[in-house]
């Protein structure tokens, strides 16, 4: 490292010293508290070395947590592998040796515990302890269970540290977890909340690319957590599909991917089946928290507007045109003529504001909608109980008209990515228990295929909707086999034939796919970053 530098953190860290910030200090009993320990962990981590060999060369060592780009800064300290100053910092902090960390992951590649037994080895070098462990059941909940008090704990979670990632759809998704109340590791402060306030004050890049030089560096002296690596999204196709032209993206969430010009080779009967995962196990899940994610997100429930492969909002979809006005406080939406569900009925603003009013109010939701939905002029008093309705959503004939006490940066975004459900199946349904609804065992959505056979734990087949307003699809049936995003069958039913597309983040199996001469890996650069999360709160 620099010696300028060296000497200019040395000086921060010294105990003794008068200008030391005051979250530079231990703030409670728990160690972790300790800024020089935080550091330690990320000194002691050789990232370099884990990409070239676990990750197979296909990632980037993280230095912040931003993708490179024009809104990450470039003098970061990149915390480059130093098991030496690792143990300088432990010893100035008093760390206990023989304290032993709780370390949890929730992904089951052979990868991630690989990964995790290098963690915990590189750890033990420079004098910490660490146990590792998988979750399982509940694992939201182990995650981020926010504690009653979220500025002095105690920790309403059992891990110290955890390992985990973010695929963010806005940039301000990789902070506004962090404002006071919102997470489960970081106890809340007034300098946080004022940086996540600038980074979400406006859409104006010229504006928000200096809040995030800001936020950015105030985290790359905090560390509050430890970026590891960015990885890129990895989209596999075999030789029976052609896409026609349609793009490539973020397969993660929602964008025009032209799914109605494909074609596949039709077998010997003539029928053309596509081959897919991220089928649903046990119910399909309500479209509104992981976006994009499983493949009925994408071809059962359209939004108002589409987004193209790099995420950029634009027309389309159950809306046939929309509106902001100057300020970004008022955005309105008019549905196109002849739009239906599939049994048939007519989809109505109706079913939209439903829907709005229904998403504000539950906790399985994408932070970045949420946002955008507490936004709205009155949201907050509808989901305390103190009105019937969001006072800022008005409907005339097909138009949807939204009024916001502050304009949201990803306004569009949000419509993009979220999918109107039909409000007449959902009568009587408390908000809170809307997955639990018999309606998940086959919904009624408003996209280019309507669900036809479910055999839970077994496959989905979805068909064309033969109503539906942008043309019937060229495929006659995809069939879905149950998965997430993290596939442990991947390789074995690709190699079966039995996946025609798809995507995977797990490095273990890109070259397992690339190495099929039937398929095609096309890699996507997403906002991905996997990281160590830090908790900092006091123990019971």
């Amino acid at each position: 490292m620099n010696k300028i530098l060296a000497m200019a953190t040395t000086a921060l860290l010294m105990t003794t010293a008068t200008i030391v910030p005051a979250w530079a200090q231990p703030t409670n009993s728990n160690p972790l508290s300790d800024v020089r320990v935080r550091q330690a962990i990320a000194y002691a981590i050789d990232m370099d070395t884990i990409v070239d060999t676990l990750l197979e060369g296909k990632a980037i060592a993280a230095v912040g947590l931003l993708p490179n780009g024009p809104y990450k800064p470039n003098d970061l300290n990149p915390y480059k592998y130093d098991p030496e100053k690792a143990k300088e910092l432990l010893k100035e902090a008093g760390w206990d040796s023989n304290r032993e960390l709780d370390l949890v992951y929730y992904y089951k590649d052979q990868v991630t515990a690989d990964m995790m037994a290098a963690f915990q080895a590189y750890l033990a070098d420079v004098g910490i302890k660490v146990n590792y462990r998988l979750l399982e059941g509940d694992v939201p909940a182990q995650l981020s269970t926010v504690p009653k008090d979220p500025v002095n704990g105690p920790s309403a979670v059992k891990w110290d540290l955890a390992y985990g990632a973010l695929a963010a759809l806005a940039l301000q998704e990789y902070y506004n977890r962090y404002e006071t109340g919102k997470s489960a590791y970081l106890p809340g402060t007034p300098e946080m909340d004022k940086l996540i306030a600038d980074i979400n004050s406006s859409s104006d890049p010229a504006v928000q690319m200096p809040a995030f030089h800001a936020i950015e560096k105030f985290e790359n002296e905090r560390v509050d957590l430890v970026p590891l690596y960015y990885q890129q999204l990895f989209i596999y196709q075999s030789d029976r599909v052609d896409r026609n032209g349609g793009q490539y993206g973020n397969e993660q969430y929602s964008y025009d991917w032209g799914i109605n010009n494909w074609t596949v080779k039709p077998d010997a009967e003539g029928k053309k089946t596509l081959y897919t995962n991220t089928g649903p196990a046990q119910f399909f899940e309500l479209p509104w928290l992981n976006l994009g994610k499983f493949i009925h997100n994408k071809i059962v429930f359209d939004k108002l507007i589409i987004a193209d492969g790099n995420l950029t909002p634009k027309a389309g979809q159950l809306a046939e045109s929309y509106n902001v006005s100057d300020d970004g406080k008022t955005v309105s939406f008019t549905l196109r003529d002849g739009i239906t569900w599939h049994d048939g009925e007519p989809i109505t603003v109706n079913d939209v504001s439903w829907s709005i009013e229904t998403a504000a109010k539950i906790p399985n939701i994408h932070p970045v909608v949420s946002a955008t939905f507490l936004a709205i002029e009155g949201a907050k008093d509808f989901v305390d109980g103190k009105a019937q309705h969001i006072s800022g959503i008005k409907t005339d004939g097909k138009t949807i008209t939204l009024n916001f006490a502050k304009a949201d940066p990803n306004v569009l975004l949000t419509f993009s990515q979220f999918a109107p459900l039909p409000a007449k199946y959902f009568e009587g349904v408390d908000p809170l228990q809307l997955q639990q609804s018999q309606f998940w065992q086959k919904p009624i959505g408003s996209g280019p295929f309507k669900i036809a056979d479910v055999k839970m734990n077994d496959y989905v087949t979805f068909v064309p909707y033969d109503k539906y307003y942008g043309g019937v699809p060229q495929i006659d049936q995809i069939v879905a086999l149950p998965s997430d995003d993290n596939d442990p069958n991947l390789v074995k039913n690709a190699s079966a034939h039995r996946l025609d597309f798809g995507y995977t983040k797990n490095t273990g199996d890109v070259a397992a796919l690339e190495g099929m001469d039937f398929m095609k890996v096309t890699p996507a650069d997403i906002p991905y970053t996997r990281m160590l999360w830090i908790n900092q709160y006091p123990k019971q």
